[in-house]
């Protein structure tokens, strides 16, 4: 007997206490051990329009709905009592007569809330804004997987009434009309024939898991979200499958699913090149390791595959590969570099110069171009550096950077720049490929050395270079030219538009911190404009309080309320702008009732905690729940980041990237999100706060 379990049933699982999921957990698990047990209390549900829909008893007031047939169990939904059944007698699975893949519809004659064209008198048609799907054939409405009864509520919407339609849709009927929405062409969902299993069909298998042991079923339904996050949509898969003739950048706000586009292209291009070697990289360690775990999800049954990708942060596949040719380095450090330095400049009297000039000027310009003579430095445009210096201050400065590097070599000492560039030296005349395939993540955070390193592992092919990222997330690298690299996107440069993560609510409220559009040195623009979301929710709550200890009740009443829906704390996160505010944190949460752990600490189960850490540590996670604390006057922006400023440019890149990191900060949040201040608020509330 055929056992599956539906993408429903998981996140209505998430709903419940955690005392309650253990019940059902058990329940499922017994069930899929002897689906006839006399101990399995089945009870038809009668008013269902699908006669096999079953509600099974949990304890006296949790039932899941089950799919029943003679050669199958599904797993659609778990609720109390009167919930599972409403919800039951809302549904009916059934093969769409186009596609042929399984559904599970909402039946149309119970939906009393969507406005009625007919019935709109003729004043409000005058201000009705114009109908989005009016012209597009039944037929082709079909392909995309709308259901026949929905056909003409598709037809009547408008973009005011899209969302709530299609929050009603099986996911690639929604998806394509979305799509449609944003000006693109979706593609027709695939045809099943009649006679082969509906819940084959590449669409139903994102919403239907089949599932063949107890320990598979223990997995699902442990880890819901993280299992279901790995599927490809519709949106996203002609970015993962297409050829190119060059290096490609996918771009989007977060939550438009870049990231698993990007695994989803090694994972393609491992398949159609079974010979060749797939690297994917990120500029940070933790994110290398959800990397590693979400490709764990996508590929774990195909080992053939997997041992050929390989997933490494972009810093640990360079020392790997200057330990091949060179062996083993001797790195100095920032701070150590910024102290020599310091000795230098002060040993040659050059008192008018600030250290923090000096050492800007280092990072910037002379170690991350790798500038190794005095003529390449009185040259060079210093890009983004916008104070002047004339030759003679050059020679001053070079002079500084001459000690210093001669000072570096004595101790055999190198900076990750300069081993980023003995590495690029070495592979661009080598004919051996250390990989077919380049796949990066967080792109728009990979500086110019590892750009450069990257271009040279991406030489021998022309498509061997995939990248994804958002330049509106941008937090950590000044911007710089990538085509003076060698890398040039343009023409190879797409968008994703639909949010798969963040609920609208918070996308469109969150998403006034940053310009609709922003471009690169290379003037490719991305804008976020155009981008919707496939869900909905509360709006975010922003809250400027009086005193700490009014922030502090706040933030624990949210959270309270929270787990009282039946959000679990791994499922909650709370970010700051800096370790001074983490106490702050942790504070909140503790009044809350609940333990903290922070994402720096090593802590075996985290199930029992809520996460909590700096904005900087909130990159590529995601929590059903998220407070961004502490927003204060001078915190964000960070006022020590102001006051260090030495270049005029610096002043406009702080005020940016301290925006990007209260946006990272916020679009971790699926469903609900808490902004709190003590008085005066960041000046950046203020543009979460406008409206339309």
């Amino acid at each position: 007997m055929e056992f599956r379990i539906a993408d429903t049933f998981t996140r209505s699982l998430t709903k419940l206490t955690n005392q309650e999921q253990k019940a059902v957990k058990v329940t499922a698990l017994d069930l899929q051990l002897d689906p006839t047990s006399p101990g399995m209390k089945f009870h038809r549900i009668d008013r269902s329009k699908d006669a096999n829909f079953w509600s099974l008893r949990v304890n006296r007031d949790v039932r899941m709905v089950v799919h029943k047939t003679a050669s199958s169990v599904l797993l659609c939904y778990v609720d109390h009592h009167d919930d599972a059944y409403s919800w039951a007698e809302r549904r009916k699975i059934e093969r769409h007569p186009k596609t042929g893949a399984a559904q599970l519809v909402e039946v149309r004659e119970t939906v009393e809330d969507i406005p009625s064209y007919e019935q709109t008198s003729a004043t409000e048609l005058m201000d009705e804004k114009p109908l989005v799907f009016a012209e597009i054939p039944e037929a082709e409405l079909l392909s995309y997987g709308v259901p026949a009864e929905w056909i003409g509520d598709v037809r009547k919407a408008n973009e005011d009434s899209l969302f709530n339609l299609t929050d009603r849709l099986p996911q690639e009927a929604a998806e394509a009309l979305l799509e449609i929405a944003t000006g693109n062409k979706p593609k027709p969902v695939t045809f099943s024939k009649v006679e082969s299993d509906p819940f084959a069909h590449p669409d139903a298998q994102r919403r239907f898991r089949t599932l063949t042991s107890v320990e598979e079923l223990e997995r699902a339904l442990d880890y819901p979200w993280e299992q279901w996050a790995v599927f490809l949509h519709p949106a996203q898969r002609k970015f993962v499958e297409q050829d190119y003739d060059g290096p490609v950048r996918i771009s989007g706000s977060a939550g438009t699913g870049k990231t698993i586009v990007a695994l989803h292209r090694a994972v393609t291009l491992a398949r159609r090149n079974p010979d060749a070697n797939i690297a994917i990289t990120t500029f940070s360690p933790a994110l290398s390791n959800a990397l590693k775990q979400k490709l764990k999800y996508l590929v774990g049954n195909e080992p053939d595959v997997r041992k050929r990708i390989i997933v490494h942060p972009v810093s640990g596949i360079g020392l790997e590969t200057y330990k091949r040719f060179f062996g083993e380095p001797k790195l100095t450090s920032r701070e150590d570099v910024r102290s020599l330095i310091d000795r230098v400049s002060k040993s040659k009297n050059l008192t008018n110069q600030v250290l923090r000039f000096l050492f800007d000027e280092w990072e910037r310009v002379v170690d991350a171009w790798q500038v190794k003579t005095w003529e390449a430095y009185r040259d060079i445009p210093r890009l983004g550096r916008k104070t002047r210096i004339n030759e003679a201050q050059r020679k001053g400065l070079w002079a500084v950077f001459t000690d210093v590097r001669s000072a570096l070599a004595e101790q055999n000492l190198i900076t990750w720049p300069e081993l980023f560039y003995r590495v690029t030296e070495k592979l661009q005349p080598n004919d051996e490929t250390l990989f077919d395939f380049v796949v990066v993540d967080e792109a728009q955070d990979v500086d110019v050395a590892e750009l450069r390193f990257l271009s040279a592992l991406g030489s021998k092919r022309a498509d061997s270079l995939f990248f994804v990222g958002d330049l509106g997330q941008r937090i950590f690298q000044q911007p710089f030219s990538w085509s003076s690299l060698g890398v040039d996107v343009k023409g190879r440069s797409h968008t994703l538009r639909i949010n798969y993560r963040t609920s609208e609510e918070i996308r469109d409220q969150v998403d006034r911190l940053l310009p609709q559009a922003i471009s690169d040195v290379d003037e490719n623009k991305e804008t976020r404009d155009e981008t919707i979301s496939v869900l909905n929710g509360p709006p975010p709550t922003v809250q400027v309080c009086d005193s700490r200890d009014q922030e502090t009740k706040m933030v624990s009443d949210w959270i309270k309320a929270r787990a009282a829906e039946g959000i679990l704390p791994n499922e909650i996160g709370v970010f700051v702008r800096s370790e001074d505010q983490v106490s702050r944190a942790k504070e909140a949460v503790q009044a809350a009732g609940l333990k903290a752990v922070e994402l720096t600490e090593s802590v075996s189960d985290k199930s029992g905690h809520v996460s909590l850490g700096t904005m900087h540590m909130a990159k590529g996670l995601e929590f059903r729940a998220v407070v961004v604390m502490a927003c204060d006057d001078e915190v964000t922006p960070l006022q020590a980041r102001i006051e260090s400023v030495t270049d005029p440019s610096d002043l406009e890149e702080v005020y940016n990237t301290e925006r990007h990191l209260l946006y990272v900060a916020c679009t971790r949040a699926r469903d609900y999100l808490l902004i709190t201040a003590v008085k005066p608020g960041s000046e950046f509330l203020d543009d979460l706060e406008t409206l339309d």
